[in-house]
């Protein structure tokens, strides 16, 4: 088995991390310059709220949603709740001063937008966020569920995608062109991450623990370093693994705490991330002492691998946290 066949379908994307930790420099320099420069760059609170069609989709939104999240109204003139909700979202665009931005798309003359993003009725909000798109709610919503999904909003996309938003300025002039983001220099460590990344594509896993593992030594706290530690040992550990046998061993020795550690390390390798935390939270259910233990590690290195972000590990810290106690 070649580990660069291997499928990690929905476990982690190394190189969405580097671009989300790019994107958080990028926009850190953007507010530090404009800081640094009495407000240069900010934009006006009437720039939080725009109106997008299909032509400047790409523009205003997704390349936008690199800075900051990006909710999109749906509506339509004839649309009486969108006449109640809308409002709401304007005012606490402005508000919130900068922590999302606002794009109201009127779907009579954007259908193409409103079946890519699979709209089925109206009022219908969504948001953007690293140009990855999220369904926030559809229909009537009281401000403070509103607020409630704006604040989970704005803390992905800090925490995650490291968007620290936008500069507004009220003296700003609406509509004023914004310089560009200056360019993030190359960090000390992007060269030896580079070449875990093609050890990896190579195959050389061992390569590629040791590289993740020399930027650790010098920068513990570095995210892309732990993502790709994390994964090239899971991926060590099954390459020569017999999947048949694994499997096989699992069926037979349901208590088995190794027997259940290697076959959870496939289902993860394989995309089934919500199978392989169910099999090890199962096993812990089951065992004691040593074998218990092994397996909380385990499921707690698999968590590295996935994200502390992926709603699918949230629920699995509880639902450990429940079988442990």
């Amino acid at each position: 088995m070649q580990p660069r066949n291997m499928s990690m379908s929905g476990v982690v994307d190394l190189a969405a991390v580097k671009q989300a930790q790019e994107a958080k420099a990028k926009a850190e320099q953007a507010r530090a310059e404009a800081a640094r420069t009495g407000g240069a760059g900010a934009v006006s609170p009437a720039d939080l709220v725009i109106d997008v069609d299909e032509a400047g989709f790409e523009s205003e939104v997704l390349q936008r949603s690199t800075e900051v999240p990006v909710v999109i109204d749906f509506w339509a003139e004839w649309c009486e709740p969108c006449k109640q909700l809308s409002p709401v979202l304007e005012r606490l665009a402005v508000e919130y001063n900068g922590r999302f931005l606002l794009a109201k798309i009127d779907v009579d003359a954007n259908q193409m937008l409103m079946q890519q993003f699979g709209v089925q009725g109206i009022p219908a909000v969504f948001a953007v966020v690293a140009g990855q798109a999220l369904p926030l709610f559809q229909g009537a919503a009281s401000e403070t569920q509103i607020r409630q999904t704006l604040d989970q909003l704005v803390q992905v996309g800090e925490e995650r995608f490291g968007l620290t938003g936008l500069v507004v300025d009220p003296e700003a002039e609406p509509g004023a062109e914004r310089p560009a983001a200056p360019e993030r220099p190359a960090g000390p460590h992007d060269a030896a991450l580079d070449a875990a990344v093609q050890a990896m594509d190579a195959g050389d896993l061992g390569g590629a623990v040791q590289a993740y593992m020399n930027v650790l030594a010098e920068e513990p706290g570095n995210t892309e370093a732990k993502l790709g530690l994390a994964q090239a040992e899971l991926l060590q550990r099954v390459q020569n693994a017999d999947p048949q046998k694994v499997r096989r061993d699992a069926a037979d020795r349901p208590g088995d705490a190794q027997a259940q550690i290697a076959a959870a390390d496939l289902d993860l390798v394989g995309g089934h991330v919500e199978d392989a935390f169910g099999r090890l939270i199962d096993t812990v259910r089951v065992t004691a002492g040593d074998d218990r233990d092994a397996v909380r590690l385990r499921l707690l290195e698999l968590f590295e691998v996935v994200g502390a972000e992926d709603p699918r590990v949230a629920a699995a810290r509880r639902a450990l946290a429940r079988a442990l106690f």
